[in-house]
């Protein structure tokens, strides 16, 4: 008789990682939902001036902090100091919603993919948006052996390698986004000044057409093809600032240029 011996599997150790500062209205939220389905759970701080640290010492995480040189710097620094390569990145104002954590929990029972999306589900002022901000589907799940934090900041997006193989994940990401509409318009100003400089520092320009047209399709695609007036009155409200928040990023751009044009005559 021929015995078969099986290879027993080994489930990967999945860490957490999330950056924050001045989190101490989320980060207790976005703990608790990960603790239960995760190894290890790393917060990399930029030296928070608030309770972050302290609601942070009440759960058993690895809280280090490392001074803020950018959004993509932080998240490709905070990779490092993981124990695993197995990676679930959260922002600490997002949470994972019960059904995404049984997908989480059944993929690292068998883990068959480089990389996993999910969707994301934004609640604005109260309100969760299901049309305008709404798959937003992201690559938070992943190998980290295999691609790195790249993009424009603040602007931040995990890229995998060439070749890799993804799946996606029943269940939503709770973002809680805003809880003010000034919150929303002041973010958006400050966003689109970190967007502008590292534009500029890789020479985009903006000519009259991206600075006419641009908000009027960003606006457009949002509240009338993605369904964005069933969110109602905040579905406008988004939309709105959102294709604001593109005017202001091209016109910011073009005055960089003009002001770089003027120290050069």
């Amino acid at each position: 008789m021929i015995c078969k011996t099986t290879i027993p599997l080994v489930m990967p150790k999945i860490s957490a990682v999330i950056i924050t500062f001045n989190e101490e209205r989320d980060i207790a939220r976005c703990i608790k939902s990960v603790r239960d389905v995760v190894d290890e759970i790393v917060i990399v701080d930029s030296y928070s001036d608030d309770r972050t640290e302290k609601i942070c010492e009440s759960y058993s995480v690895k809280f280090i902090k490392h001074k803020f040189e950018g959004y993509i710097e932080q998240k490709n620094w905070a990779l490092k100091q993981a124990s695993n390569p197995h990676i679930l990145s959260l922002d600490a104002d997002e949470a994972l919603s019960e059904e995404l954590k049984h997908s989480i929990i059944n993929v690292k029972k068998n883990w068959t993919h480089d990389g996993y999306y999910f969707n994301r589900l934004t609640n604005y002022c109260g309100k969760w948006l299901r049309y305008s901000w709404y798959p937003d589907r992201k690559l938070r799940l992943w190998d980290s052996r295999k691609g790195s934090w790249q993009g424009i900041n603040p602007h931040d997006e995990f890229v995998m390698q060439d070749g890799v193989k993804t799946n996606f994940l029943k269940g939503d990401l709770l973002h809680y986004s805003y809880y003010t509409i000034s919150e929303h318009v002041n973010q958006a100003n400050r966003f689109t000044d970190i967007s502008v400089k590292a534009a500029f520092a890789k020479g985009k320009k903006a000519n009259l057409f991206k600075i006419l047209f641009s908000p009027v399709f960003k606006f457009l695609r949002d509240y009338i093809f993605k369904l964005g007036f069933l969110d109602g009155y905040y579905g406008f409200l988004v939309c709105q600032i959102s294709a604001n928040a593109t005017f202001l990023k091209y016109i910011k751009l073009r005055q960089l240029h003009q002001q770089e044009n003027k120290n050069l005559k």
